[in-house]
């Protein structure tokens, strides 16, 4: 015994006070959704934050889990529980621990919340984690007498308590710097932001109309008889813009919009880098996890990107994502699954990103007009979308504007990060002086943990 542990303590395998049931998924035929038959969970994906919810039912279950039992996962990734809230169906990607002392069930959820971080390592396998049923098994548990039990499982419940309205209250200061950071955008492509700065410099700006004939004049020069004037925009829908702005097509003031090109990852250096989707992450790319590739080159040229361009995301559960290259990159093409614009030099390229980043003209004002909102996005969707042009000096001062009002809001959002990693971080403090006795007092009249576990082995005999 653990001197650790309070006296009326012992230290059991978790098979000596627990029945494990591993799943098994049944045909995929015998699935449907329309609730024919008892709820189906399959793994984690299942999870709610104390209960599952269904999304398939099973209308002839191999295994199943009853009121009460916790449901392990058990197979990528190892350690995240739920409890079954009605009996259910379960595959191979969970376990159900069902505890001899049913009403008690919370506790052994809380012993496995406990140790999550650490059964997450015991897991095994080259493709993903997986833990058998004799791992679980063997997992040791400090038992501590059965009211103990009920005293540490109230406790903890008392502590979550407080601190989930601490992190409620957290993340819906979140959600308020993401409003915030919309609205900011939103009042930037109305002109708001610069209003005052717009009237002050009034005489020294260069409109936009005059700004577009520019561009149109390079255009017309570099493409020769390939350029084709478009017709004007219809604004009678769109919002009016303050004096000396004008609605553009992104068209307009690019010079290319271009599909990506994949070859073949290498690990070791042998050419350039091959930007994927996956590689662009919360507007930022991990350089160093982004594989080489061995690439013609001619092709290399071709795909090749340089500072300024705009790359998107075509297709996908990402699909519209963007990202502006900026800074020193290294040598690098986009893959096939992406899309680059190459912007006019006589617009701001954090201008036209920062258009792109804003929720209120991508889904209300370009997803009304152009449909998107569809499974990918081309170069014609691209290419036709509508923005807002302000002078290429207002460009600069919306993006200066832009960056300032976030970067308090990053700070404020830092702070908020700091705030909930340290209330996970008590979470489990809280756990962990649970199951070290140290929650709650002990009380030395409570009948000793050998007692419960000679009922339990007692009523297995029968």
């Amino acid at each position: 015994m653990n001197k650790s542990y309070p006296n009326l303590w012992r230290i059991v395998r978790l098979s000596d006070i627990c029945e494990i049931i591993m799943g098994q998924s049944p045909p995929s035929t015998t699935y449907n959704d329309k609730k024919i038959g008892l709820p189906f969970y399959q793994g984690k994906l299942d999870f709610g934050e104390i209960y599952p919810i269904p999304r398939v039912w099973c209308s002839k279950p191999k295994k199943i889990a009853e009121v009460g039992d916790i449901l392990l996962s058990v197979r990528a990734p190892v350690g995240p529980t739920n409890i079954c809230n009605e009996k259910c169906c379960i595959g191979r990607g969970l376990a159900a621990i069902r505890y001899y002392y049913r009403e008690q069930h919370k506790f052994i959820l809380y012993f496995f919340r406990s140790i999550e971080n650490q059964i997450s390592k015991i897991g095994t396998g080259s493709t993903f984690s997986s833990i058998s049923k004799s791992k679980i098994e063997n997992l040791s548990i400090p038992l501590p007498p059965l009211p103990e039990q009920q005293r540490i499982v109230s406790k903890i419940e008392e502590l979550f308590t407080k601190l989930d309205a601490g992190v409620d209250a957290l993340k819906k200061a979140k959600e308020q710097i993401k409003r915030y950071r919309q609205a900011v955008l939103k009042y930037a492509f109305e002109g708001m932001l610069t209003e005052e700065w717009r009237e002050a410099n009034r005489d020294k700006l260069e409109s936009a109309s005059v700004l577009l004939e520019r561009i149109k004049e390079e255009r017309k020069k570099k493409l020769g008889k390939k350029y084709k004037e478009l017709p004007p925009i219809d604004t009678s829908e769109l919002p009016t813009l303050p004096e000396g702005w004008m609605w553009v097509r992104v068209g307009e003031i690019s010079d290319d919009i271009q599909y990506g090109y994949t070859a073949k990852a290498k690990n070791e250096p042998l050419g350039p880098k091959m930007l994927r989707i996956t590689d662009i992450q919360e507007n930022n790319v991990d350089w160093n996890n982004v594989p080489y590739c061995v690439i013609e080159p001619d092709k290399e040229k071709k795909y090749l990107l340089n500072e300024g361009d705009l790359v998107f995301a075509r297709t996908g559960a990402t699909v519209g994502k963007s990202f502006l290259i900026k800074g020193k990159i290294p040598k690098s093409i986009f893959a096939s699954y992406l899309i680059r614009i190459v912007l006019s030099k006589n617009v701001f390229k954090e201008y036209v990103y920062n258009f792109f980043q804003s929720y209120e003209y991508w889904k209300q004002i370009i997803s009304n007009q152009l449909g998107i909102g569809q499974p990918n996005v081309n170069s014609q969707i691209l290419s036709k979308i509508i923005l807002p042009l302000p002078p290429l000096a207002e460009q600069q001062k919306i993006v200066e504007e832009i960056e300032r009002r976030f970067s308090v809001a990053d700070e404020v959002e830092k702070a908020i990060d700091n705030s909930l990693k340290q209330a996970e971080r008590l979470r489990q403090s809280i756990l962990k002086k649970a199951f070290e006795g140290k929650l709650v007092p002990q009380d030395p009249n409570d009948e000793p943990a050998d007692k419960l576990l000679e009922r339990v082995r007692k009523s297995l005999q029968l």
